[in-house]
């Protein structure tokens, strides 16, 4: 049994009332709905939320609705709470959690169902989506800046640099006893599913909505978004 959950709480401060925004004429939450409703491996699409609109929003999409308590959808409330105590309000028990969070809705087919497929068939424990990263990283100590992964006088290619990952924030895929045991969206051996830097961004500021809305008419993008091009 494979469930996704969709946190969603009402209280959102740089975009109010931002997971049910319009994005290209639908409420932002129903793309993520739509996608796990689409999935090869997904049994059950629910919405935790503490707000009764986007409650009907979501029931509308196709989600079963949670309705997370107050106490679990402040500013500070973690999602891993938020997970643990929808886990709880579910009667059928499933062994494997996916975390879909809505506001980064520029997710293809392969994006949910392969992230999946490595936790459920290939020994991994837990999963996240991430782009590779060939940025040159500094951080400020002191009254100066210091390189943090290359050295000016030696100066690599980009792709020379050694290969990271940069978590995207848009799927995760866990084990349900490694949530439970350890409180946490990833643990135990972790496996990466490689997404487009273009499909990477996350909507926060109102700055990241225009961004992300403008790359998605250009991709023709829509709830049932399944090009393959990785």
């Amino acid at each position: 049994m494979v469930c996704a959950i969709i946190p969603a709480r009402g209280g959102s401060k740089t975009i109010p009332k931002k997971n049910i925004i319009p994005f290209l004429g639908d409420p932002l939450i129903t793309h993520s709905i739509k996608q796990a409703n689409n999935s090869e491996h997904i049994d059950e699409t629910y919405v935790s939320t503490d707000d009764q609109h986007i409650a009907e929003v979501s029931r509308k999409a196709g989600a079963k609705v949670i309705n997370r308590p107050d106490g679990l959808a402040g500013d500070r409330s973690t999602t891993e709470a938020a997970l643990i105590h929808a886990i709880e309000q579910i009667s059928n028990p499933s062994e494997i959690i996916v975390l879909l969070q809505c506001t980064s809705p520029l997710r293809r087919r392969v994006d949910i169902d392969e992230p999946i497929g490595l936790v459920r068939e290939n020994g991994f424990d837990s999963a996240l989506s991430c782009c590779e990263d060939h940025s040159f990283y500094w951080k400020k100590e002191d009254d100066s800046a210091i390189p943090i992964n290359y050295d000016p006088k030696e100066r690599k290619m980009r792709q020379e640099l050694e290969q990271r990952y940069q978590e995207n924030g848009s799927i995760y895929v866990m084990k349900r006893d490694i949530l439970e045991s350890q409180h946490c969206r990833l643990g135990g051996r972790v496996g990466i599913h490689e997404m487009p830097t273009e499909l990477s961004f996350e909507i926060d500021t109102p700055e990241d909505y225009r961004i992300v809305e403008s790359i998605a008419s250009t991709l023709e993008f829509n709830s049932d978004f399944v090009k393959s091009t990785k």
